[in-house]
């Protein structure tokens, strides 16, 4: 090898190694009398329950005499919309209405099981 060709590939040597990043250097291992604490969660918020003075805003109440009866004894309602009958294995949705009545009756016997807001 020639002198001038030596030069060249340590010119390109000496090139290549200045492009090449050096390892970062470790993190120092905290003090033995310093101890990482975790962060706690923030408390999760609950949702609000009906109070208990609402609690019978439908008018649930003056109906509990229907259970155990046949659904063909549920009273047409003034506000059919502030009222539905679910069979117990119907689908239904689960958005809770306060002043809606909720009167649940056994598929199979169409005897009433429930009568509650929701």
């Amino acid at each position: 090898m020639t002198l001038k060709l030596k030069l060249i590939m340590a010119v390109a040597a000496l090139a290549m190694a200045s492009c090449a990043s050096p390892t970062p250097a470790p993190q120092p291992a905290p003090a033995p009398n310093q101890t990482m604490k975790p962060i706690p969660n923030p408390p999760t918020p609950k949702p609000e329950r009906p109070r208990a003075d609402n609690d019978d805003q439908c008018g649930a109440k003056p109906l509990q005499y229907l259970i155990g009866k046949p659904r063909t004894e549920i009273p047409v309602p003034v506000n059919p919309s502030k009222r539905r009958v679910l069979c117990s294995t119907c689908a239904a949705t689960m958005d809770f209405r306060p002043d809606r009545q909720t009167i649940t009756f056994d598929v199979n016997t169409g005897i009433i099981q429930s009568i509650k807001c929701g």
